[in-house]
């Protein structure tokens, strides 16, 4: 296979926002890409054809017919898929071939799919994302690991993604990324349990006051606004994230109960979610208010017991 990455076919496994993202500036680079997504058998199967149709992507069929054509495969799935996905691709992948999970997935779950992806005679090695993929594209942070990583990087810089290797041993990138979730993904957590039970009690201006006074580097309405809209816009996929950071903090030998907790709230703003609550996805008014104060309404006008 070519080491230079401008002739590579490469091949997205997952084409929700993350790789639609990835798609659209690989395209604009002239990159040859191709995708697959369970959801291509279903009823958001037509808007994702539309958007594959303006930016050149060609959809695969199934996870193997992905495989067999790509020199370079991206899995960018939610996290519970990861080891699924690579397991599926495994039969149909190419010599030689590029395998980059880009998974928020345990190092016990990296180093599962390595292991099927490198008996089939690919070339595994794991990503992990370092902050949120929308405000950086192809651009965000990337750190690689696994016995590959430092050979795939500068291929991967001039594909023009920003990676850079953090180890030659399987499993220490995704730690990084585990544990710095148990923090960031545990302040949404917080920030919608805090701020919703504030604005139940009246008190939510003495609440953002003190935060401010102890954190004064943060401006908690604008932060407070971004964690209710990530949050209700992708809570499935972050609750599933965190459930890897929970299976992360016992593969440490410690029990997960923060990331358990965390897990639990992103699950339950993502049910309300899937109940409408918020408004219809690819609306104006979903997850889309400036102030966080309108979602905790709804969320609190939900919960009211009806008199």
């Amino acid at each position: 296979m070519s080491t230079d990455p401008n002739p590579w076919h490469v091949g997205l496994v997952g084409y929700g926002e993350v790789g639609r993202i990835l798609a659209e500036d690989l395209r604009k680079r002239d990159v040859k890409v191709s995708a697959y997504d369970i959801k291509l058998g279903g009823d958001q199967a037509g808007a994702l054809r539309e958007h594959a149709a303006a930016f050149g992507v060609a959809l695969s069929s199934s996870h193997a017919d992905l495989a067999m054509q790509a020199d370079f495969i991206v899995s960018a799935v939610t996290a519970s898929q990861a080891v699924r996905v690579a397991n599926a691709c495994a039969p149909a992948v190419k010599k030689g071939a590029w395998f980059l999970d880009f998974n928020s997935a345990s190092p016990g779950a990296k180093r599962r799919a390595a292991a099927l992806i490198d008996a089939a005679g690919g070339r595994y090695v794991e990503g992990a994302v370092m902050t949120s993929v929308p405000p950086y594209r192809l651009k965000v942070p990337l750190l690689l690991g696994g016995s590959g990583a430092k050979e795939l990087a500068p291929l991967l810089v001039m594909l023009g993604f920003n990676a850079k290797v953090a180890s030659e041993q399987l499993g220490v990138a995704s730690a990084v990324k585990m544990c710095r979730s148990v923090m960031i993904k545990g302040l949404e957590a917080m920030v919608i349990e805090s701020f919703t039970t504030a604005r139940a009690y009246g008190v939510e201006d003495a609440v953002l006051a003190s935060l401010a006074e102890t954190f004064p580097g943060i401006d908690w309405e604008k932060q407070g606004a971004y964690f209710f809209q990530r949050v209700i816009e992708h809570g499935r996929r972050r609750s599933e994230e965190v459930r890897e950071v929970a299976e992360t903090v016992r593969e440490a030998g410690l029990t997960p109960w923060s990331a358990q907790g965390t897990a639990e709230r992103q699950a339950w703003v993502a049910d309300l979610s899937d109940q409408g609550l918020f408004g219809s996805k690819g609306t104006k008014e979903f997850a889309r208010s400036p102030d966080w104060r309108t979602e905790a309404d709804r969320i609190l006008a939900k919960l009211k017991p009806t008199e």
